[in-house]
């Protein structure tokens, strides 16, 4: 697919390795509807094909927001099926981007809300303008989140923040998300790329296949016993050792040189 097919998003790289996905409907600001789930979804698995991909960067388009949620003008008149479906679509974009073999980095701009904050959530952490506003609405519109909004939230801010913030629909600002663990860092908006870049070049120097394993190794924690989860990471750990990259990473310390991973 070349890129100028993607539509509703533009795909940029914005230093070699480093590549930005930036949600283009800033008059909708930024709503998720299927065309751009769709749209995501693929762009993800474009990038991946690209040799040199080493850390993803998701954002939004203008300054009001990242993504204000899903398109509501395009559910209001669904049935309980195409519901379902609409569900489905999204919640197979969110997976898509958490199971991605490249390091994921949501910027968030402005408002973060509904299908938006699923959206930065499905990504590896979150960094957000000062103007960033998060929150989970779906209750004051009569449903409860569709794209895995239940599931992901608790495990970022704990069950009972989870629980307030679901069933008030109320809103965070970018101080509060991060006091309660939602985002990872706040900037000022004009500063937000520039500093999600330069983390992202951080992480991509370091080798890609291990970082791979530690996004594997964080995600199966929620959901395995420490015992199991120890047991994965010295699999993971021992498997690392049949790498190109490994050998490279001590032969670099050891020389007092900065290591060259190529992911082999």
């Amino acid at each position: 697919m070349n890129v100028a097919a993607f539509t509703q998003l533009f795909i940029t790289e914005q230093q070699p390795g480093i590549w930005l996905i930036t949600l283009n409907r800033p008059k909708a600001l930024n709503a998720l509807n299927r065309q751009v789930l769709e749209q995501l979804h693929s762009a993800i698995v474009w990038i991946e094909n690209q040799p040199d991909a080493r850390v993803l960067l998701i954002t939004g388009s203008g300054d009001k927001a990242f993504a204000a949620g899903a398109d509501i003008a395009e559910m209001k008149d669904m049935n309980a099926q195409q519901a379902r479906e609409f569900s489905q679509v999204g919640m197979t974009t969110m997976h898509r981007i958490e199971s991605s073999r490249l390091p994921v980095i949501a910027l968030v701009n402005g408002f973060c809300l509904g299908g938006g904050c699923e959206l930065a959530m499905s990504c590896d952490f979150i960094l957000a303008a000062d103007n960033a506003v998060f929150g989970q609405p779906e209750v004051t519109l009569g449903v409860p989140p569709g794209f895995g909004g239940s599931q992901r939230l608790p495990r970022r801010v704990g069950p009972g923040m989870a629980a307030q913030l679901l069933l008030t629909g109320e809103k965070v600002n970018a101080e509060q998300a991060l006091n309660i663990g939602l985002c990872n860092q706040v900037y000022p908006a004009q500063q937000l790329q520039e500093r999600g870049i330069d983390m992202a070049i951080t992480i991509a120097n370091n080798a890609p296949q291990a970082l791979y394993h530690c996004k594997r190794l964080v995600q199966a924690s929620a959901d395995q016993s420490i015992e199991n989860g120890c047991r994965m990471e010295s699999d993971l750990f021992g498997l690392s050792f049949a790498t190109e990259d490994q050998t490279e990473g001590m032969t670099a310390f050891t020389e007092r040189r900065k290591a060259q991973f190529t992911g082999a």
